[in-house]
């Protein structure tokens, strides 16, 4: 089980940051947009991180924390879209992974409603950084469409693993301290990246 937790970090970790931002050759529409959130760090450690802090809170927060990312990524994308300047969006993204982290980490034990506003703030981050860099040739609903799945598979793969480090006993404290604490000294190199 050890192995598993040390590959899957150590997968996580070996992504390239912030290629994400940088389009992906000559794709367009579903599968630019799908490529878009699982090509950079930023945004995987950031939707594994929802999905991980879901699986902890549990009950409804299972799906209604990382339903809020989704839907507030979506309101973000439009803005990025339509062209709103929104400032510090990588920043934004970067201080994500760091809260988001921390709130594995530490196992904030926070009401469903603030976890739900906390993921879905930075989620506006993140959307904005998909919208903004969709192709001119694409379909926005096929793009969007795309990185929607891609986001709603990290949270599922956050939530799985979640809930397989919860059946470890005493150790699964010490799993998650140590997995949120690399997310958010990750997210502590990207923003040393980004200022």
């Amino acid at each position: 089980m050890s192995r598993l937790f040390l590959t899957v970090v150590t997968l996580l970790i070996a992504s390239t940051a912030a290629y994400a931002h940088t389009g992906v050759g000559e794709t367009s529409g579903f599968i630019h947009g799908f490529t878009h959130p699982i090509s950079g760090i930023d945004h995987i450690l950031a939707m594994v991180a929802v999905g991980l802090f879901a699986a902890h809170l549990g009950g409804r927060a299972l799906w209604l924390v990382p339903l809020s990312f989704v839907s507030m990524m979506v309101v973000g994308s439009a803005f990025g879209i339509a062209g709103v300047n929104l400032p510090f969006v990588e920043i934004g993204i970067g201080l994500s992974v760091v809260v988001l982290g921390f709130a594995v980490a530490f196992g904030f034990h926070i009401p469903t409603a603030a976890a739900m506003a906390l993921v879905g703030f930075f989620a506006i981050f993140h959307g904005h950084a998909h919208g903004a860099e969709m192709p001119g040739s694409a379909s926005g609903f096929e793009y969007g469409g795309g990185f929607v799945l891609a986001t709603a598979t990290l949270h599922a793969c956050g939530i799985g693993l979640g809930l397989l480090i919860g059946r470890m006993g005493e150790t699964s404290a010490r799993i998650l301290r140590a997995t949120g604490s690399a997310m958010a000294l990750a997210g502590v190199a990207i923003l040393a990246g980004y200022i």
